[in-house]
């Protein structure tokens, strides 16, 4: 089991396949995804790598949080996410993943929070048909009709559709194909849609239900950080301004 990866929901396109027909694709973007800490049998009781993803201004940074990233040696993040990884699929902190850590025609499962839809009635939250449209039926032609039984059970069932809060959930979409990488701009494409809106942050893992091709990858597809790069540390305290009045 290798790691995941955090992207950026940009929108929708389309590509064009061999036979000229069109597909509708996600495209995702890595921002600057790097390791940001390791989780280890030995000392945390579980093997894992937390990422880091886009770049979050130091002056809105804790001080707990500044010292975590310089220990990593890395810029500030905006979204940290935990991956859970087999034990010879350990990255080292820094490590900047690439696009191509998923190969084109890979199923992929992405993790996303749906578009709040707040209060909703049935028939568009579960898709009712609605009540008649004559014969009778004044003002609730929209509702969902009975909602139980008679005396017996004489209660309404744990589960029953009914108009609610919809959308704003968590939800996983499962066996995406991943359509193309773009390595130089950090971006990859899956076919159909990816639950949430533009610019959110999803999550995208190998598929749990199709076994992942033999020539990804492993443990990933990692760029080592540049030697001059110099993370955001503690800021250093200010000089004083002006004459010591307690100078000998």
């Amino acid at each position: 089991m290798r790691t995941g990866v955090i992207a950026k929901k940009l929108g929708m396109s389309r590509l064009w396949n061999e036979e000229g027909a069109s597909i509708p694709v996600t495209v995702l973007q890595l921002d600057e995804v790097q390791v940001t800490a390791v989780r280890t049998m030995e000392k945390d009781g579980y093997v894992a790598v937390q990422l880091g993803a886009g770049k979050a201004k130091v002056n809105r940074t804790s001080k707990a949080q500044r010292g975590h990233f310089a220990k990593a040696s890395v810029e500030p993040k905006k979204k940290l996410v935990e991956f859970r990884v087999a034990e010879d699929a350990v990255l080292e902190p820094g490590d900047i993943l690439q696009a191509d850590h998923f190969l084109v025609g890979q199923k992929v499962d992405v993790t996303g929070t749906t578009i709040g839809r707040g209060f909703a009635g049935v028939m568009k939250r579960h898709n009712f048909g609605g009540l008649r449209a004559t014969h009778g039926v004044s003002v609730s032609h929209r509702s969902h009709g009975s909602t139980g039984q008679r005396q017996d059970p004489g209660r309404v069932f744990k589960g029953k559709k009914m108009a609610g809060h919809m959308g704003a959930v968590r939800v996983t979409t499962q066996n995406l194909t991943v359509m193309s990488t773009d390595v130089a701009r950090g971006l990859i494409m899956v076919s159909g849609n990816v639950p949430g809106h533009e610019g959110i942050w999803v999550l995208v893992n190998d598929a749990v239900k199709v076994a992942r091709p033999a020539d990804v990858p492993y443990p990933a597809s990692v760029k080592k950080p540049s030697a001059d790069a110099v993370p955001a540390a503690e800021a250093p305290a200010a000089e004083p301004v002006g004459e010591d009045v307690n100078k000998d």
